[in-house]
């Protein structure tokens, strides 16, 4: 006889499989997730970067964090759609019906935001160094700002979890991620915080992206990341930690 744990990572492959295919289906995902991003780097270093004073000669290497936070906070959304879809459609009682682990239900669709997630990072890195995006570090760095990236994924997946499974509407489900989105244009993800007024700068200076985009910059450029890193992490997990909790609640609750 199976496992437990043998069926829960076969039933996790399932749904996995068939949350990757809805993606690959769906041009309008991919065109979100991964050409907007790369299209609004494209605009603040051709056109905007000329004028952005941030104390560097490559605007793109200064950049290109924020865009990989912009691309995943995009992405998490359809997490959201997704889940919206499955319980208006009744997907969920029927795969309770049948002899499959219940949680799988959910961690396939945490698992797709991860994957999905970081096909879209890895393309957006490979449009930056064609874009003139340049780090001399080893891989202990990248693997460093990898970790910080999956975190920073799981976080707002967990957080895109509970309007997926309580919303009314599509719009209600997907709506979330907008302040999610606009959240690095308030950070130090396209200008340095200092040339902010005080008010804007407290909040800029104080908030989860700019310690995470903080961080990641001085990963891949080599520089001594400091307490920073620390922070950074600090937020990705405690806000896993709450979003998981609340989404689990919401999902017992439905089962």
């Amino acid at each position: 006889m199976e496992t437990t744990k043998n069926h829960f990572f076969s039933d996790l492959s399932v749904m996995l499989g068939r949350s990757m295919r809805h993606i690959f289906r769906s041009v309008d995902t991919i065109i979100t997730v991964t050409i907007m991003p790369i299209a609004m780097m494209l605009l603040f270093v051709y056109v905007l970067g000329g004028a952005i004073q941030t104390g560097t000669d490559n605007y793109v290497n200064y950049l290109l964090p924020g865009i990989l936070i912009i691309a995943i906070a995009s992405g998490i959304s359809y997490t959201a759609f997704r889940l919206f879809t499955d319980v208006q459609k009744g997907i969920f009682e029927r795969f309770h019906s049948m002899p499959i682990s219940r949680s799988t239900l959910l961690w396939g669709h945490v698992m797709t935001s991860l994957v999905s997630n970081a096909m879209s990072v890895v393309i957006i890195i490979l449009v930056a160094l064609l874009m003139g995006f340049r780090s001399t570090v080893g891989i202990l760095p990248w693997l460093a700002v990898a970790g910080i990236l999956a975190l920073f994924t799981l976080a707002l997946t967990w957080v895109a979890v509970i309007p997926g499974l309580t919303a009314k509407t599509i719009d209600g489900a997907s709506a979330f991620s907008y302040p999610l989105i606009f959240l690095p244009f308030i950070s130090s993800a396209f200008v340095p915080t200092e040339s902010m007024p005080r008010v804007v700068r407290a909040f800029a200076e104080n908030q989860p992206v700019t310690s995470i985009v903080n961080a990641i910059r001085a990963l891949l450029s080599g520089q001594p990341v400091g307490n920073g890193i620390w922070i950074a992490l600090a937020w990705c997990v405690g806000i896993m930690i709450v979003a998981y909790f609340f989404a689990m609640r919401v999902y017992k609750n439905r089962v």
